[in-house]
């Protein structure tokens, strides 16, 4: 078992109270260099947060995609892959807290590595009787193409993890976005699967899946694949009714400007056993991750940059009343240059919206909290 003992505190650097000086001076640094957050009055609705300073001593500076998710205990865990860079051979998965009730991140500790090997895209998720589920990736060549899912499990709130298992033999097969507990009990989880070798393109072949686990038997069983016309990449995925599931996912290609690039759509009409090919949707895309939740009264909201022009900015806010039909309310949260990359979006069980999301070169994570009221505010007519 790995064990993560007590670690050195990190203060969370706010936008909102009485500034620090080291968050005034990161504030302004930020939108000199890296762009600014949208809507910078205190009244707002949007309180925001500094999780991970740019400069730390940690292994190197990268810190991409940051995931996370609400514990029972009402902790937030914070995973990510970090080391020298993207593809650097030293990359391993760290993961930090905020406790309930305190407003205090513990530092990054490494809880997934495999000697020789880097590390990717990790998932944290608080499933279904006290099992906090950890998947992540390691790469075993050049490219993400060259790389398989594993997957470790905590009884004890993400303090002790058990030893990794290989979900899948499968190479280029990924994952980013949250499981879901369908109205089965069975989980649903998003993977999906990269072909080619060019780190600056998805291949127009690489598809999205789900893998279905049955609680009961401890089995996996794997879906149909998505395929659309650029390709499409990490879907997230949403329940509306009894056997209708509706997933969007990012575009593949080129990281260029893109007129006709937008996220790819699917659904499920026989419970998330299978899905309809993939469809370009009415959200722009610049071959970027988003990321689909439902939020408890039903609505659904929808994270992602609003851009078919090669750039992760803005970072914007959608949300349906009327199940995917329609998106009638719509805000940009982050605005400027730079990127907001990666967003993650949880409803905590107080009813509160929390999204996190890197910056400053993959370096910063970034983290801002807002009533669902803050966007229905925000009418697209």
């Amino acid at each position: 078992m790995i064990s993560l003992h007590s670690h050195r505190p990190i203060r969370s650097l706010r936008s909102h109270g009485r500034p620090t000086c080291g968050s005034v001076f990161l504030a302004l640094l930020g939108a000199v260099l890296f762009g600014s957050l949208a809507a910078d009055a205190a009244d707002d609705g949007l309180s925001r947060e500094v999780v991970v300073p740019a400069v730390s001593d940690a292994p190197g500076p990268y810190r991409h995609p940051c995931m996370f998710d609400e514990l029972d205990n009402g902790d937030l865990y914070v995973v990510y892959y970090g080391g020298a860079g993207e593809y650097e051979g030293d990359t391993a998965v760290y993961g930090f807290r905020k406790e309930n009730g305190t407003d205090i991140w513990s530092e990054p500790q490494v809880i997934a590595d495999t000697p020789g090997l880097s590390e990717g895209n990790a998932v944290i998720w608080q499933g279904p009787q006290g099992v906090v589920w950890l998947f992540y990736l390691t790469r075993y060549g050049e490219t993400w193409s060259n790389s398989r899912i594993k997957y470790k499990t905590s009884s004890d709130g993400g303090h002790t993890w058990t030893d990794s298992r290989l979900l899948s033999f499968e190479e280029g097969l990924m994952v980013r976005g949250h499981p879901i507990v369908l109205n089965d009990g069975d989980y649903l989880f998003p993977v999906y699967h990269e072909k080619g070798n060019d780190k600056e393109s998805v291949g127009a072949d690489s598809t999205s899946l789900f893998f279905r686990y049955d609680p009961e038997t401890g089995e996996w069983a794997e879906t149909n694949r998505v395929h659309s016309r650029l390709g499409n990449i990490q879907p997230s995925v949403a329940q509306i009714g009894a056997n209708f599931l509706v997933a969007y996912s990012r575009r593949g290609g080129g990281y260029g400007p893109l007129a006709d690039g937008f996220l790819v759509r699917t659904e499920s009409r026989d419970g998330g056993r299978t899905w309809s090919p993939g469809e370009d949707s009415q959200f722009p895309n610049p071959n970027a991750a988003t990321d689909l939740i439902r939020l408890k009264n039903g609505h659904l909201l929808l994270v992602y940059n609003d851009s078919n022009q090669g750039v992760r900015m803005p970072l914007t806010i959608a949300i349906s009343t009327d199940n995917d039909r329609t998106w009638a309310f719509k805000r940009d949260i982050v605005t400027g240059k730079g990127t907001a990359a990666y967003p993650v979006a949880v409803q905590t069980a107080d009813g509160r919206i929390h999204v996190m999301y890197t910056s400053h070169q993959r370096q910063q994570i970034n983290h801002i909290v807002f009533d669902e009221s803050a966007i229905l505010s925000h009418p697209t007519d």
